[in-house]
Formats: C-alpha cells, sequence, structure tokens
C-alpha cells in the first residue's frame, strides 16, 4: 500500500512541475512576441510649401461717421426740414432756428464795432488812454464772437453725406441742451454709411503683419453670394493686456448702401505668404480627453511621437507647426493609431 501511495504521490508532483514549467514558458513566449512585435506602416516625407496666409474674424459694422447734431446754443426750432430716413448731401439745410438771438447780435456787433472805430480814432489822437482803448476793442471782439456763433447756429446744415437715423424734435419746440428721452443731446442724428467701418480684435501675434492698405474681404450671412472689398485704414498702437489683442479699423466699401450699422460680418485679411509644412489630415492624432494633437514619424525604424500645432485647413490637408519637424523627416501616415513611442516599424513602400 505504501509503494502504491508513493507512486501516486510521486505522479501528481510531476504533473504540477510540468505544469508549472510550461506556464512559465509560455509568459516567456508572450513576453517576446510583444517586444517584438512589429508595425507596418506607410510614411510620406516632410516638404515644405508656399501657402497663402489669411486671418479671419468677425466683427459688428459701424457707421464711418456718427453726429447727433445740434446748435451750440438753446433755442427754440422754427422748421426740421429732414426726417428719419432720408438721405443728405453735404451742406445740406437741416433746420432753421428761431432768429430773434441772431438779429439781436447783429445790432449788437453794429454797435459795438461802431463804438471801437470811434475809439480807435481818438485814440490814435491821443484823446483817449490806452485802457479805454482795450475796453472797446475787448467788447467789438465779444460782440463779433456771438455773432458769428449765431450765425453758425441759425441755419443747420449737414456737416457729411449720409443718412438721417434719428429725430427727436418737431416744429416749434424749445431745444433746450439736456439729453432727450433717447439719451441724446441733438435735434437728429446723422450717419455716414460709404464707406462703413469695422472695428476689429487681432491676437497680438499678427501685430508685426497688419499694415494701413491691406486688402480685406468682408461676407455676411443676409448677402451670402456677395463678397465687399475694404481695407485696414487704422492700426491701434496698443496690446490690451486682458486680452492680448489690439483693434484695427477696416474701411468698408458700400456704394451700394447694402450694408448697414450694426450687421454681423466675418473679415478676412491676406497676410504674406509664407514657406510652411502642409500634410495630409489623417495623419494628426487627438490626445483622449484633451485638445493637444500629434503625429509620428519614422526615426531609425522606430516610431517618434511629436506634438504640434494646427494652422490652417486646405480641403484634405492642414498646416502643422512644431519645432522638432524639418524637411526630410518621415512622417508616418498610414497605420499610426496603434503605435506607442519606440513601437518598431515595418515600413511599407
Amino acid at each position: 500500500m505504501k509503494s502504491i501511495y508513493k507512486l501516486k504521490l510521486m505522479f501528481i508532483l510531476t504533473l504540477i512541475a510540468a505544469s508549472c514549467s510550461n506556464k512559465s514558458n509560455t509568459e516567456i513566449s508572450d513576453n517576446t512576441e510583444n517586444t517584438e512585435k512589429v508595425f507596418p506602416v506607410r510614411v510620406q516625407s516632410i516638404k515644405k510649401q508656399i501657402i497663402p496666409r489669411t486671418i479671419e474674424y468677425t466683427a459688428n459694422l459701424n457707421a464711418y461717421k456718427e453726429i447727433n447734431y445740434a446748435p451750440a446754443s438753446p433755442g427754440r426750432i422754427n422748421k426740421i426740414l429732414v426726417d428719419i430716413g432720408n438721405k443728405v448731401t453735404k451742406g445740406q439745410v437741416i433746420a432753421e432756428m428761431d432768429k430773434t438771438q441772431y438779429l439781436q447780435s447783429v445790432a449788437q456787433l453794429d454797435i459795438a464795432e461802431y463804438n471801437f472805430k470811434s475809439t480807435d480814432t481818438l485814440y490814435q489822437l491821443g484823446s483817449i488812454s490806452e485802457q479805454q482803448y482795450k475796453q472797446a476793442k475787448t467788447q467789438y471782439e465779444i460782440a463779433k464772437a456771438s455773432y458769428e456763433l449765431l450765425k453758425e447756429n441759425v441755419t443747420l446744415t449737414s456737416p457729411i453725406d449720409g443718412v438721417v437715423t434719428g429725430k427727436y424734435y418737431e416744429n416749434g419746440e424749445l431745444y433746450s441742451g439736456t439729453p432727450n428721452s433717447s439719451g441724446k443731446a441733438a435735434i437728429v442724428s446723422l450717419m455716414q454709411i460709404n464707406p462703413l467701418k469695422a472695428i476689429v480684435n487681432i491676437s497680438q501675434s499678427h501685430y508685426p503683419d497688419i499694415k494701413n492698405g491691406m486688402v480685406a474681404f468682408i461676407k455676411t450671412d443676409i448677402y451670402p453670394e456677395k463678397v465687399f472689398k475694404g481695407e485696414v485704414y487704422k492700426v491701434y498702437p496698443t496690446i490690451d493686456v486682458n486680452t492680448r489683442t489690439f483693434k484695427t479699423e477696416v474701411l468698408i466699401e458700400n456704394n451700394e448702401e447694402l450694408l448697414r450699422p450694426g450687421m454681423f460680418t466675418f473679415i478676412e485679411t491676406k497676410l504674406k505668404d509664407i514657406n510652411s509644412v502642409v500634410v495630409p489630415s489623417i495623419a494628426i492624432l487627438k490626445q483622449e480627453g484633451t485638445n493637444n494633437r500629434y503625429v509620428f514619424i519614422n526615426q531609425n525604424g522606430v516610431a517618434k511621437q511629436i506634438n504640434i500645432e494646427l494652422g490652417k485647413r486646405f480641403d484634405d490637408k492642414i498646416e502643422i507647426i512644431s519645432n522638432e519637424l524639418k524637411e526630410g523627416d518621415e512622417l508616418i501616415v498610414e497605420g499610426q493609431a496603434n503605435l506607442l513611442e519606440g513601437s518598431k516599424l515595418n515600413i511599407i513602400k
């Protein structure tokens, strides 16, 4: 019995040892297989090419000039000759004010001028003092200034070619000089809408590139088939510390007056062409859970991961920006989705 028991025990131990040996060999084999795994990929040599550089921004349109028009001093309005929506030309009469104060200033100027001339004659003859002469001269200059001011404000003429966008009084009302219900101390509001302008906030990185006279193209969803032409005409000299942007004013042709202040637009400005790297978009990978982009290149048969920034898209290609990439590098354009840093590669020609 004992001999049979020993034989059974030896048999069981032999089976256990064999099992452990097979498991160990399998693990070694699997590790070896993983270590030596080679990924088939296709590559493309990186080359730089000349690409057009543009920047695109959104902006609201503004009147080129906006004037809240009123006389220099309070007074009664005899007649307003325009209404909201009317077009006006420079020099056109907009309103006529009561002339009572103006006529009084004419009479006062005549008296002051006569007194000054008489005083000047007496002063030349040495019959009056210098103080009397200066007093008469001052009174004349004050009367003349008052006359000229009232003369300009009796008949109000438009200083611009434009359109009437607001009317705040009626004929016969007294203009007081204080803000009305619209918050404007004015009789009418005028806007020059040809041309228009847009104020665009541009990233500080483009500050060296933006110059006066650069061409701009303007689009709006209201006229999807039309492209309006404009140009940069004012670049602000400071950078906003909060947004790291600078203001640029774009002047926009509006000969047909299709565009109006307040419209939302897309503005594109062409910058200087640059020599940059453009690759197939399928070569670019995104790190999960982030907005980071990267590509793989072949480095002596091993995958190397390169972090990149995206530039402008051209159909199925994208400009990429990286200090680590250079012309001649072999970019992996197929099979890159399964790669890790250091993966061994089989380059398929």
